[in-house]
Parts: C-alpha cells; structure tokens; sequence
C-alpha cells in the first residue's frame, strides 16, 4: 500500500497529460476521441460585407433573341467569403499610392547615389511604415526639415510639367514588386518531388524525368523599364511556383481621353484622380494587373499590423466570376440585376436602383454623368453597393469562349497565367456589373465581359474578397461589418 500510495501523483500527471493531448477530453476507456485544437477568429475586416456559403443557377437563364443570348445558367455552389461593400476608392487607391513612393523615397534616403546615407534610420509606426505626416496628397512633407541630400531623394519622385510648371508625381517611377506562390500548381499531384507520390497506378512504372513547370519573373533594366519573363525549365523545388512581378501602379488618368473620341474630357484627366473631390469615387484607369497589385500589397499591409498572427489571414484577392456573380444576385437564382425584377427604376418613385446610361445621349437621367460617389445607391440584400452599373469590376477569372464549361462546379475558377509570349487574346480576364457608360442591358448581373489584363479603362473598377475562415462568435452572414 505504501508504494502505491507513493506512485498515485505520477498517475495523475500522466492523466492530465493525456487529457491535454485530446483536448481536455478523456480517453473514454481507450477509445479514440480526437484531439483538440486552436480556433483562430480573424477579426472583421473593415467596409466588408459576410457573403455565406451557397449556392445558385449562374449565367443566363432565358433565350434573348433581341440580344443575341443563348441559356446556359448552370448550378454552383460557393464557400463563405468576405467581399468590400463598396468599389475601391480613389482615396483607397491612393494609399496605396503613396505607400509606394514613399518606400522609393526611403531606399533613397539611404543609397549614396542620390547622396543618402546607409545609416540613415527612419522611425516606424506599429506597421512598419515611416513616420511622416501627409496633409497634401501630392506632396510628403518631410518629418523635420530634410538636409540638402534627404531632399534630392525626396525630390526625385517628382517632376515638373514643362508645359503647365505644375510640380507633380513622376508615377512612371512608381513601380511595386511582389512575389506570389502558386500553390494550387504546386501541390498538384504532377507535380511532387517525389517520383513515387505522382503515379499511384501499380501497373505503370514510376516517372523518372522530373516534370516541366513554367514560373513568371521580373526585372528592372539599366533603362529604368520592367522586363518580365516567363521560365520553363525542369522542377527543381518548392521556389519553383514562387512568382515575381513588377507592376506600375500608377493609374492611367488618360484613359478618359482614349476611351473617348472627340470629347473634351480633359478635366477629368487633370482632377478624377488627385483632386479631393473624387476622393470616395470609384479608382478607374487600373489594369487588372494594377488590382491584382493592389490586394497583394492590402494583404501585406495588414500582416504588418497583425504581427505573427498575421500568419493565419486568408489573402486579399480578386473575387472569382463566381463569387462576384453570386454576391450581385444576392444568391437568388430569378435576379437579372441586383435587385429583385426585371426593371432598373422604381414604379412609384420613379428612383434609378444604379448609376448607368438611362437613354441614347443621356447620360445624366440617373443624376449622373460619370461615375458617382460609391454607395449612393441602396445596397442589395447581402449588403453591397453598386454591384450594377458605376464601373465594371474586374475578377480573378481568364476568359475564354468556353470558360463555363471548364470550370468545375465546385467554387468554380479558371486561372490562366498568360506568358509575355503568349497571344494577346491569352490575356483575357472577365470583368463583371457594367459601368456608368453602358445601357441597362449591359448592367445585368448575368452576363459576362472581358478585357485584357494590361487595358486601363475609364470604367472599370475593382473590389476585393477574402476567403471566411470559420465564424467568429457573434458574426452572421450577409451583414454589413464594418
């Protein structure tokens, strides 16, 4: 008795050490009860709306004859997935921006080549960015009064118009590199590192060569231009789906003079985006590319403020053709628009429910000429704003002519990641709601459109999307959070 009364503390550690190890639950007699673990709840992300899980008929559901349209609705379903509530803004946009030249500024600050110095050390923020107050846009005032050196690197962002002598941002120098990882290439079953794990088939012998992955890279030149290239070459590991890209994110102001002909649209190149007033207007004159940029650049600016918790945040993105479709029909299977029937005008009030192109030459029946401030309309019943009309909105999706049959039913998606060599109409990516410019027809949440990847219109927007992990307590979906 006396050695068991002796042994009986180690009997209890070793029990409460097993119960750790499940979770807190006992072993139930020796039965397997599985092991706990850590639920990690993301925090709401801000100006975005919960879209649950569901599932719809997509595409057109009737035959137009008028507009030449086919049926071809089909059923998806997709996973819970955060989405902004409104279009990215200029003001959002424009953080983004300036984010850029200020990390140019700063290498500069500290390259001898424009008179820096190495040991030059800025103060940070919590996020790691550089202290330094801006109260114009357009121009950084320095964190105290700069030496002559400090100032040459401030100074040679900017140029001054030879014409009009406005000092201005040079944004051909505004220039933003990212690497991304290909992971759905990557744990492709051809593509493993070991032979054995590719060819499960017994009958057939192992694969020795190793297989052939094409990966993107880019470059700066001594002239100051992004080269980009595309590698194949033979696996050799993990880094191999590692991307890299250089992208000018810069918006192209003078996509309203292009997009135009014979129109004097001139103001709108001097002011939509630098002038205060079209702050929480929707950022037009971005490639899909640029957007593709921009929510790399969102992700990374909010691990910085989350720390190593950061590691477990679902990326910014694109949101796929599927996701966007099934977001601006509020997941209703009847619903051409983002509102429930057939008309883009209320009866009573006779109130447009969006910003588009009401008649021939009219385009201000709708209180508006071009785009209007983001969420003047009523959002649908998921909580989105101007998922019809204002500016078409980019996704993540390639387009090609078949592009509904591809694609699985399953969060469907068809990624093509077109090489510089590749055909231009390789580069085709879908964009989805219509814009200010396009009759209501062209609103319809139903249809789809392309544009290629590197065009910058003076109607087309974005948004972002985030993949839901879990609910946090408290959350329900298709709510507006802020």
């Amino acid at each position: 008795m006396k050695n068991a009364i002796n042994i009986l503390p180690y009997f209890i550690a070793a029990a409460a050490l097993a119960s750790c190890a499940t979770g807190g639950r006992s072993s139930a007699g020796g039965e397997v009860t599985g092991v706990g673990g850590t639920s990690w709840a993301e925090p709401t992300p801000y100006g975005m709306v919960l879209v649950d899980r569901g599932s719809m008929k997509v595409g057109v559901a009737k035959d137009d004859s008028l507009w030449n349209l086919e049926a071809n609705a089909r059923g998806i379903s997709v996973d819970g997935f955060w989405m902004d509530e409104t279009e990215i803004t200029n003001g959002k946009y424009k953080q983004f921006v300036l984010w850029v030249r200020d990390s140019i500024i700063r290498e500069r600050l500290a390259d001898p080549a424009y008179g820096g110095n190495e040991d030059f050390k800025i103060e940070e923020d919590r996020e790691g960015n550089p202290i330094t107050p801006h109260l114009d846009w357009s121009r950084p005032i320095p964190w105290r009064n700069p030496n002559e050196d400090e100032l040459r690197a401030i100074e040679s962002v900017y140029r001054t118009n030879p014409i009009t002598g406005v000092r201005e941002l040079d944004g051909e120098q505004l220039n933003y590199r990212y690497e991304t990882y290909n992971q759905t290439e990557a744990v492709k079953r051809r593509n493993r590192l070991n032979p054995r794990r590719r060819e499960y088939n017994t009958d057939r012998p192992v694969p020795t060569d190793m297989p052939m992955i094409s990966k993107d890279t880019a470059f700066i030149n001594e002239d100051g231009e992004i080269i980009r290239q595309t590698i194949s070459r033979q696996l050799t590991g993990d880094y191999d789906f590692l991307n890299t890209y250089i992208v000018n994110v810069y918006p192209d102001t003078t996509a309203w003079v292009n997009d135009f002909e014979n129109a004097y649209n001139e103001p709108y190149v001097r002011m939509y985006f630098a002038h205060g007033g079209y702050t929480d207007y929707p950022v037009v004159g971005v490639s899909w590319e640029q957007a593709t940029a921009f929510a790399n650049w969102r992700t990374d600016y909010l691990k910085r403020s989350l720390g190593k918790d950061g590691i477990y945040i679902e990326p910014y993105r694109l949101p796929t053709e599927a996701e966007w479709e099934y977001a601006a029909r509020a997941g209703i299977d009847e619903n051409m628009y983002p509102w429930d029937g057939d008309l883009t005008m209320s009866d009573d009030k006779g109130c447009f429910y969006a910003n588009f192109k009401p008649q021939e030459g009219n385009f201000v029946k709708d209180g508006h000429v071009i785009t209007s401030r983001v969420g003047t309309y009523a959002p649908n019943d998921f909580g989105l704003y101007d998922m019809a009309g204002n500016v078409s909105e980019w996704t993540s999706t390639a387009y090609t002519e078949s592009v509904g049959k591809l694609t699985n039913d399953l969060n469907p998606q068809y990624r093509y990641d077109a090489a510089i060599e590749d055909p231009y109409k390789m580069k085709r990516k879908i964009i989805r709601g219509g814009s200010w410019k396009d009759v209501a027809h062209n609103i319809r949440s139903d249809l789809r459109m392309w544009e290629y990847q590197n065009e910058q219109r003076s109607y087309i927007g974005f948004r972002c999307v985030r993949t839901q992990i879990g609910f946090a307590k408290g959350q329900k979906a298709n709510k507006k959070n802020k």
